[in-house]
């Protein structure tokens, strides 16, 4: 069956770095929009942004211009490199992959990882 592992995950404090990973198998890598969500105690999950095969990668406003996905095709792993990180960004943080096309509603994902715990402290 398919599986997305994310790993990375950890605490820090305010202004320092994170960077996740998401390793993928027993899927056709290359045809998935991949995508990072995250959830905060007591929130909803939501959207961090998304990569397609070949393109634009997409950024939520809230981590524009600190975060960056980034993918390696050939090894099946997808990557969210975190800078100046903010204690509100809290959060365990998913991987999530949508077959074909990317779309920016966040929606109709076919798999899910398990989450990674990111902690940041003030």
């Amino acid at each position: 069956q398919v599986q997305l592992v994310e790993s990375g995950g950890g605490s820090v404090q305010a202004g320092g770095s994170l960077r996740l990973s998401c390793v993928a198998s027993r899927l056709t890598y290359s045809a998935y929009c991949m995508y990072w969500f995250r959830q905060a105690p007591g929130k909803e999950r939501e959207g961090v942004g998304f990569i397609p095969t070949y393109g634009t990668t997409n950024y939520a406003d809230s981590v524009k211009g600190r975060f960056t996905i980034s993918r390696d095709n050939a090894k099946n792993t997808l990557y969210l490199q975190m800078n100046s990180l903010k204690p509100e960004g809290t959060a365990v943080y998913y991987c999530a992959a949508k077959r074909d096309y990317c779309n920016d509603r966040y929606v109709g994902m076919d798999y899910w990882g398990k989450g990674t715990q990111v902690t940041i402290s003030s």
